[in-house]
């Protein structure tokens, strides 16, 4: 839970406020820390302001509280005291009753280590009041508009074909550091950003296991495998659990060694439905690890020199992303899907395992990116997210992922799709082709998405032993070559374009060319007659 004591606002550093030409503030002892930041402007007047400070204050003070003849020794008391509350500074405004700060005071914090400021007879102390809280304010808004910024650009990251490697570099970017990706077997899969130290490197892969699902279970194994890697121990607490503001409690930490199930605790605490999260600092750098999800076993670490007030809510967000991007999202349970493809395997009728799946209509997809980079595994499972079902297959540039049919299907940013139609199980076959074709003709049209048409042909009118006869005797003299009959299909379902067959079939225009008169040599058929075409065209569709 966020400490009370801490108002929700950014703390100004003092720097800011120095700078302020209309208060006219000059430090006149103590520490010149860039650093200094103050929480909160507050005026007292007692001889003990301790009772009533949190910490973090710039405490201002005209020093009516100042007896007369007072020395070192009250002035060394009353700066102790302002120290031991956590004061960020103390302000002493000249006039009415003072001309000039009384030099004990200045030495006295100087010898305490409190920056002080002298405040012109011309500047009122609501006035710097004020003045702090317009500094607080702007920073507010500058966060807000930080954290709107990285929102946006992880959003649009995520939906590119390489999802997770675009989310680490915005999230390194953003972050100024370094983002690394662990898998459920502790391996890295993917990383961005600033190189780090060997140190810091071994510091974040502990620290993922520190937030990983599974260190409950097998805390010994991993601190003594920990040990054995040389990994150095982390300086600073861990926050076990803590899931930002409004998480749940934190929860205690077993010691290396220690079983969970030790000190009174009968089971492990169950898994936070949120990513639970734990920071450290090593080597001057500030660590955060992330679990991705309370199964899945994946894991964002992040490396940063600085640690803004606004990090921890931008690597949420990007795992909140990265869980979306590596967990299954689909209305079947893993353990369902596991049965139907044993089922499958083992020889049972695709029709009578489906309903495992959810449905028992479905569509095909094939799926490539619009860049010229070929999908790896996790852009696939990306996708599949995307559309809503784990089912997914990767084979060289496509990916082919199987959708219940009544689920709407969108064009995605970052790919081009060619969806079948609804078909069941035993025409899984036919309806991977259709995709294949319905991917070929979106690319050579540079179309986002094209569907295979749903509408019975003319084609279904006919018997199907007939048609496919027909179409055997039809295309016999091109011997059943593959290249021919794929440009000569392809040809025709661009309208004869050479251009736009060379893109879909990834060759040149010139070898559409000779294909295609090849074609017309073989078959003894005049191509530019539109009821050739149309006679090929059936034909083509059966074969």
């Amino acid at each position: 839970m966020p400490d009370p004591t801490v108002p929700p606002t950014p703390p100004v550093p003092l720097e800011a406020l120095l700078a302020r030409e209309d208060l006219g503030l000059r430090r006149i002892a103590g520490p010149t820390d860039p650093g200094i930041v103050i929480h909160w402007a507050h005026t007292s007047e007692m001889a003990d302001p301790y009772p009533y400070l949190l910490g973090g204050e710039l405490l201002l003070t005209a020093g009516v509280h100042i007896p007369d003849g007072a020395g070192t020794g009250y002035f060394d008391a009353y700066v102790s005291r302002i120290v031991a509350a956590g004061g960020a500074a103390l302000g002493f405004g000249l006039a009415p009753l003072h001309d000039t700060v009384p030099g004990a005071l200045v030495e006295s914090c100087d010898l305490h280590g409190l920056p002080l400021l002298e405040v012109p007879p011309r500047t009122t102390f609501s006035g710097v009041a004020r003045a702090v809280w317009q500094l607080m304010a702007r920073a507010r808004v500058a966060e807000l508009r930080r954290v709107t910024e990285a929102q946006q650009s992880l959003a649009t990251a995520a939906s590119r074909p390489d999802p997770i490697p675009s989310v680490l570099r915005q999230l390194a970017t953003r972050l100024n550091g370094y983002a690394v990706l662990y898998g459920p077997e502790s391996t890295e899969l993917a990383s961005a950003g600033r190189e780090q130290s060997p140190e810091v490197r071994a510091g974040l892969a502990s620290l993922a296991e520190v937030v990983r699902p599974a260190v409950w279970s097998d805390m010994a194994a991993g601190g003594r495998a920990a040990a054995a890697m040389g990994v150095p121990p982390l300086e600073r607490s861990r926050e076990w659990g803590r899931v930002g503001d409004g998480g749940p409690p934190a929860r205690a930490k077993p010691r290396v060694g220690e079983a969970p199930g030790e000190r009174g605790q009968a089971t492990p605490p169950p898994p936070s439905p949120h990513p639970a999260s734990a920071t450290d600092t090593l080597v001057d750098t500030h660590l955060a690890a992330y679990a991705l999800g309370a199964e899945n076993g994946f894991v964002l670490a992040v490396a940063t020199p600085h640690r803004e007030s606004t990090d921890h809510t931008i690597a949420s967000v990007a795992a909140v992303l990265l869980s979306l991007l590596t967990g299954e999202h689909q209305s079947a349970t893993g353990a369902a899907r596991s049965s139907a493809l044993v089922r499958v395997l083992l020889g049972s009728d695709p029709q009578d395992v489906a309903p495992l799946l959810g449905g028992d209509r479905w569509r095909v997809v094939h799926a490539g990116p619009t860049t010229q980079t070929a999908p790896d595994a996790l852009a696939a499972s990306a996708l599949g997210a995307a559309l809503g079902s784990a089912l997914v297959d990767l084979t060289d540039d496509v990916v082919r992922v199987l959708v219940p049919g009544d689920r709407q299907l969108d064009a995605l940013p970052g790919w081009t799709l060619g969806v079948s139609a609804p078909a069941t199980p035993s025409d899984w076959p036919a309806a991977d082709t259709e995709a294949a074709r319905a991917l070929a003709r979106a690319r050579a049209t540079r179309a986002p998405l094209v569907r295979h048409g749903d509408r019975p042909a003319v084609t279904d009118l006919i018997p199907p032993p007939d048609a496919d006869a027909h179409a055997r005797a039809l295309l016999a003299p091109l011997g059943g070559n593959p290249a021919l009959t794929d440009t000569l299909r392809t040809w025709l379902s661009l309208h004869g374009s050479w251009d736009r067959t060379a893109v879909a079939l990834s060759v040149h225009r010139n070898t559409v060319r000779q294909r295609i008169a090849r074609c017309a040599t073989l078959l003894d058929a005049d191509l530019d007659d539109p009821d050739v075409r149309m006679e090929l065209w059936f034909a083509l569709k059966r074969a």
